[in-house]
């Protein structure tokens, strides 16, 4: 158990900008607003849509490629081309957006606080349209017209189940489980060598399609699925490839957040210290709910932090947030 003493208002604020991945003090006046849509986000936009568009014109351009003529590219093919071009618009756009290109990655690193929630609507748009254009052009480079969502005419390029739904769901899931778990700890754990993201992610995409793809056709994206969905009017089962790959996209960004490396005791994660302090010191506080505490555990004395987010002072004082 911790004992809590040496309880002080504390009245200094900092300000933290990490909208770029910097922080510092925020020197500007109340009085200056910011720019509706910023330069930096509106290129944040066009590289998904360059990165989105790059992947679903090459990976259902192989599909039409292979259907056309006499199966020549093969599902491990397919996957390559797949896998390669998602390896290649990391390489080339991950530091510009980030290289989502995926709906359900960028739902997914929002709710893991590793990307902004008020970002993620244009993210969306921003594939979704890239994916449309795709299928668009594919239908007017292969002339895919005839009688596509029957799948007994022209090669449609969408994802539809080949198995049953539950196997679908299940597949769909687990596969984007997967890719999220991987990117999770490839490109935002600092332990992880990032040089080699790319190809760790391209590969993972490479496996999923090998022994999914023909169950499921291996979407592990919404904006992948919704596209050519839009252009050719397919809409049968479409719900499949939208609400398994987000739940998948979750629960893998999540289970590996529980892996991430952390200084802070068994206790402190499962249960704050912040609030054993008395009401007299809860009240003073309440104007701007924060608190000074000097945190002591007993078995060692070792002083630790309650809480995050946490100021430690020359005293080893701790600065934490009333629940």
């Amino acid at each position: 158990m911790a004992d809590i003493s040496d309880t002080t208002p504390q009245t200094q604020t900092v300000t933290f900008d990490i909208e770029d991945g910097g922080s510092g003090g925020d020197s500007r006046s109340p009085g200056i607003s910011r720019p509706l849509v910023s330069v930096s986000f509106v290129q944040k936009l066009i590289g998904e849509f360059v990165g989105t568009f790059s992947l679903i014109f090459a990976g259902c351009a192989a599909i039409v490629v292979n259907d056309t003529y006499g199966k020549a590219v093969t599902l491990p093919g397919i996957a390559l081309v797949w896998g390669l071009t998602v390896m290649v618009m990391i390489y080339s756009i991950g530091h510009v957006s980030g290289a989502h290109f995926n709906p359900a990655v960028s739902i997914a690193f929002a709710s893991s606080r590793k990307f902004p929630f008020k970002q993620v609507p244009g993210y969306i748009a921003a594939q979704l349209l890239g994916s449309t254009l795709a299928a668009e052009a594919l239908r007017l480079v292969f002339h895919l017209d005839d009688n596509v969502c029957s799948l007994k005419g022209d090669i449609y390029v969408g994802t539809y189940p080949s198995s049953s739904n539950t196997a679908t769901f299940v597949m769909e899931f687990i596969t984007t489980f997967n890719l999220m778990f991987v990117i999770s700890a490839v490109a935002t754990d600092k332990r992880a060598n990032g040089s080699f993201a790319g190809i760790a992610i391209g590969a993972t995409v490479v496996l999923d399609i090998l022994f999914c793809g023909p169950i499921s056709g291996a979407s592990m994206n919404p904006a992948r699925s919704l596209g050519p969905a839009l252009i050719w009017g397919c809409y049968k089962d479409l719900w499949l490839y939208i609400v398994s790959p987000v739940i998948g996209a979750l629960t893998g960004a999540w289970t590996y957040d529980m892996l991430r490396s952390t200084k802070k005791s068994y206790g402190e994660i499962i249960r704050p210290n912040c609030n054993k302090i008395s009401s007299r010191d809860r009240q003073e506080a309440s104007q701007d709910e924060i608190c000074v505490l000097q945190v002591v555990n007993q078995a060692n004395r070792k002083e630790f932090i309650c809480s995050s987010p946490t100021d430690i002072n020359d005293k080893r004082n701790v600065t934490c947030k009333l629940p």
